[in-house]
């Protein structure tokens, strides 16, 4: 069987460097990279009364790991300004309780032509951690990231893309 439906002749999977997460309708500007979207379900145990021996596994809770955006530092505000509608040094009372959280956050993911082959929405996030500045060194050679991480309360995959047609 074809691992592609419309592209039967391909072989290599998608690459992961061409992505682009979206909030506000609004794609962030300069991502360098997006943590794995992943969830886990517990195992419950059961034992059934006539076989007590032997342990039945049940699917329990679902927990969706938290999701990391790192973009390299700018005058981009973007990042900063989410994760102080959670939290700032102006304490508990300047929170947004209106509109800390974003009920739609989607990454796409794109071919080498630049064609959208797949798309995620997240939903119900909210900035759990914010780092402005990155350890400073005057020796260094490297680029500055801030990163924001992400909590959220699940992901589906968005079934309306589908494969497009390569030429």
């Amino acid at each position: 069987m074809p691992q592609f439906a419309v592209n039967t002749h391909r072989l290599d999977p998608y690459r992961n460097f061409k992505f682009r997460v979206k909030w506000d309708n609004e794609y962030v500007a300069g991502l360098s990279k997006c943590g794995a979207l992943k969830k886990s379900t517990e195992p419950v145990d059961w034992r059934e009364g006539g076989d007590p021996s032997h342990v039945h596994k049940l699917p329990g809770k679902t927990k969706y790991e938290p999701i990391t955006l790192e973009v390299g530092v700018t005058h981009d505000t973007r990042f900063e300004d989410w994760a102080n509608k959670v939290n700032n040094f102006k304490g508990d009372s300047s929170m947004s309780l209106l509109n800390f959280r974003k009920n739609v956050v989607t990454l796409d993911v794109f071919n080498l032509q630049g064609k959208k082959v797949l798309s995620y929405i997240i939903h119900r996030c909210w900035v759990s951690e914010y780092h402005a500045l990155p350890d400073l060194d005057a020796n260094g050679n490297a680029v500055m990231i801030q990163s924001i991480t992400l909590q959220n309360e699940g992901w589906e995959r968005d079934t309306s893309v589908t494969e497009p047609k390569e030429t």
